[in-house]
């Protein structure tokens, strides 16, 4: 699952949209990562991922 969601964060950095995953817009990864609401309402699969 850990890198399944890796994946998708990474997805809009490794096509040079951004520089870290959590500037995309529609990505769950703000959320992830620093705990901050994202755009997106998202259910986190797995909220242990906030901490690493």
């Amino acid at each position: 699952m850990h890198q399944k969601l890796d994946y998708l964060h990474d997805n809009p950095i490794e096509a040079g949209f951004v520089e870290k995953g959590e500037d995309w817009l529609y990505s769950s990864a703000k959320e992830y990562y620093t705990g901050e609401k994202g755009m997106l309402d998202i259910i986190l699969i797995d909220p242990i991922l906030r901490t690493l």
